[in-house]
């Protein structure tokens, strides 16, 4: 095996390592200590996981654009959306004030320490994954306007 394909081998099982949910425990913007495993484990229910920041604009973009949609989507699937903040603890203190200015109807969970992140091999955000039984069953890396739409009809589909 030459080393293109050694490469590839490596990319391609990167890519896939990660079917489960992390057994880990993150808190909400109430400070509780919230399961990823329990608490978002409603058979067949979907769990739109958004990785984002305070500081990452197309982040907030595709948070604004969910927020809008999710109550017309929630009529053709049963999902719920959870925005996980990656802010560090320098810009943590943002977090509570944007989500409560922008009226976002979502979960959040603070994953200041990026263990949630780190678990799943995120390189950059927006990042999002949708789990239903605890198994990742799509994810999509960054945002353009009308992705949204994109991860709707994945939705439908799961």
């Amino acid at each position: 095996m030459n080393k293109l394909h050694l490469l590839l081998l490596l990319i391609g099982c990167s890519v896939f390592a990660q079917k489960q949910i992390p057994n880990l425990n993150l808190v909400n913007l109430e400070g509780k200590s919230i399961s990823l495993k329990n608490d978002y484990a409603e058979k067949d229910k979907l769990y739109v996981f958004s990785f984002w920041a305070t500081w990452c604009t197309p982040c907030i973009s595709e948070l604004d654009e969910l927020n809008d949609v999710q109550d017309e989507w929630k009529k053709s699937a049963n999902f719920e959306v959870i925005a996980v903040a990656t802010d560090d603890s320098r810009t943590q203190k943002r977090v509570k004030p944007l989500i409560n200015g922008k009226g976002w109807d979502y979960h959040v969970l603070l994953d200041t320490n990026q263990d949630f992140k780190r678990a799943m091999s995120i390189v950059n955000i927006p990042y999002t994954i949708v789990v239903k039984n605890g198994v990742i069953v799509h994810i999509q890396n960054g945002y353009v306007p009308g992705n949204e739409k994109e991860l709707f009809e994945k939705l439908k589909t799961l």
